[in-house]
């Protein structure tokens, strides 16, 4: 009945009814007004919810996002802005900075500019150095809570970490490779940053497993293209061209069709194993036509989400996120399990 009287699905409704996220302010309020005009929901139990909302204190929350475009910038987005919707009845304003470089300096007066806006609390992604790394513990000790989101900043005594395990993922990546080329095959492995901590820990996992199945360290040849389309293609190119033996590619950062192009460019498409991370529109598209042969997801949305979810309820309810590292699940795709994305 509230349902078809507001014109929403019973979801909505249970999601209002149970507190639960994704409920714009304005489909809530309908929802709640007709939960009244039925007798569902008392008047009285209606303006306790009101005031339970209303009654914490305003908070300010700051995210700052590295310079990364396509897939990673649109999931997580979409996560800052479920968060926003969800924690808007709760007195909550959330301030967004994006950096346009890799350069930790600009990171820095980011995260300046954020606290002088008034900010309680920072959710981030960042590269992992030493400037930063002392910048974020001097807001620990100023009492200003951090949490890290998809690259960790282990030493800095952040709140928590929400991301996947990505030396794991690295692993998955090592052991799907290793099945699919012989013993002394040779392999190439495009990172985007090695200053950010979840880059250098997904290639250490994929090496350290590879090595654990008795691949030599000078089989896998790395290179760093800066999750660049331009800098990917090149660089691809001209090692393909001077290892016209290379048996796989592992593509660790973003800029895959970078990497297919030039496989393509030479010919070499179907003649080698192509494997990369997550699962963009143009990924799917990659690995239906056989440019890719296995791409390993990880839920990009939830660590936008998650973050400014955990940083409200430890600032208004004193709750300490369970863990010190939250992780997202892993799942590895192909042509034939794309539906299940």
């Amino acid at each position: 009945m509230v349902a078809d009287k507001v014109g929403v699905s019973r979801g909505t409704v249970d999601r209002v009814l149970n507190n639960r996220s994704h409920v714009s302010p304005d489909i809530y309020e309908r929802v709640m007004a007709a939960l009244v005009e039925t007798g569902y929901l008392p008047p009285q139990q209606f303006h306790q919810r009101t005031f339970q909302a209303n009654s914490y204190n305003p908070i300010k929350l700051g995210v700052l996002l590295p310079n990364w475009t396509g897939h990673f910038r649109t999931e997580i987005l979409r996560g800052i802005e479920a968060a926003r919707v969800e924690l808007g009845d709760f007195q909550v304003e959330i301030f967004l900075e994006e950096c346009q470089t890799d350069i930790p300096q600009e990171a820095i007066e980011l995260l300046d500019k954020l606290v002088s806006s008034g900010i309680q609390g920072i959710a981030l992604c960042t590269p992992n150095t030493p400037t930063i790394e002392t910048k974020i513990s001097s807001f620990i000790k100023q009492q200003l809570p951090v949490i890290t989101f998809n690259s960790d900043l282990p030493g800095s005594g952040r709140l928590c970490f929400v991301g996947q395990d990505i030396g794991q993922s690295g692993r998955i990546a090592a052991e799907l490779i290793s099945k699919c080329i012989p013993p002394d095959g040779k392999i190439l492995a495009a990172v985007g940053n090695l200053e950010f901590d979840g880059h250098r820990a997904r290639l250490n996992g994929f090496k350290t497993r590879m090595q654990e199945l008795g691949f030599c360290e000078s089989q896998i040849q790395v290179i760093q293209t800066y999750n660049d389309y331009q800098i990917t293609f090149r660089k691809i190119l001209e090692n393909l061209e001077k290892a016209p033996d290379l048996n796989a590619i592992y593509m660790a950062n973003r800029s895959v069709a970078g990497c297919t192009e030039a496989v393509n460019a030479l010919g070499r498409k179907g003649k080698l194993r192509v494997i990369c991370h997550d699962v963009a529109e143009s990924t799917k598209r990659l690995l239906l036509d056989g440019s890719l042969d296995f791409t390993i997801t990880q839920d990009i949305y939830r660590q936008g989400y998650l973050p400014l979810i955990y940083l409200r309820e430890y600032l208004q309810k004193e709750k300490f996120p369970e863990t010190r590292d939250v992780n997202t699940n892993i799942s590895i795709i192909c042509s034939q399990n794309l539906e299940n994305t």
